[in-house]
């Protein structure tokens, strides 16, 4: 797999983790919204709550890949060249959804040593980051839930500029990062 964009599209790596990702976070999204269909201490409920932390945390590793590719080189040009102040507003978006993705798993860690409770990733229980402190566990679940309703808003956004890039402007923005047709 190619790790360096061309001029005209991203990387194979870039372009695979941009939408594997995008099917992780509405996998996570999708734990965490239908976690209510099941009694407390059910089951199900635990399987679906731990499916939304394994899930998240794969995010975590994978963003720091996406980072990596990102690095080795520029990205892809935009035909015809987008304004200024739209480019450094992609940028920020960018940044953002960065951002949410490297401290979204970690606030959910958090929450969780914070309540006591061990992190299974593939099976292996990861380690407590903080000493048990339930009030500590509510006041960053918090933090985590607002972090999650701005997921939700940064996502749709990212994907109505997307769109927007694509059908109304007629640029390649979106086309930079479509897989190739066979």
């Amino acid at each position: 797999m190619p790790w360096k964009s061309s001029e005209s599209r991203y990387s194979t790596v870039s372009i695979t983790l941009h939408w594997l990702m995008l099917v992780l976070l509405a996998l996570v999204y999708a734990c965490i919204e239908f976690r209510g269909a099941f009694p407390k201490g059910s089951g199900g409920r635990t399987l679906i709550t731990e499916s939304h932390f394994m899930l998240g945390l794969t995010v975590f590793v994978l963003v720091w890949l996406r980072l990596l590719a990102r690095s080795v080189g520029p990205a892809p040009r935009i035909f015809p060249a987008s304004p200024r102040w739209q480019n450094a507003l992609a940028k920020a978006m960018h940044w953002a959804l960065y951002l949410f993705m490297i401290a979204m798993p970690i606030l959910g860690w958090l929450t969780t040593s914070a309540k006591g409770h061990q992190v299974m990733f593939y099976g292996f229980d990861l380690p407590l980051l903080i000493p048990e402190d339930k009030a500590l566990a509510k006041q960053i679940e918090g933090w985590h839930e607002l972090g999650g309703t701005i997921g939700y808003w940064l996502i749709g956004l990212h994907a109505l500029a997307g769109l927007y890039h694509h059908y109304v402007v007629r640029d390649n923005t979106l086309l930079r990062m479509m897989p190739k047709r066979g």
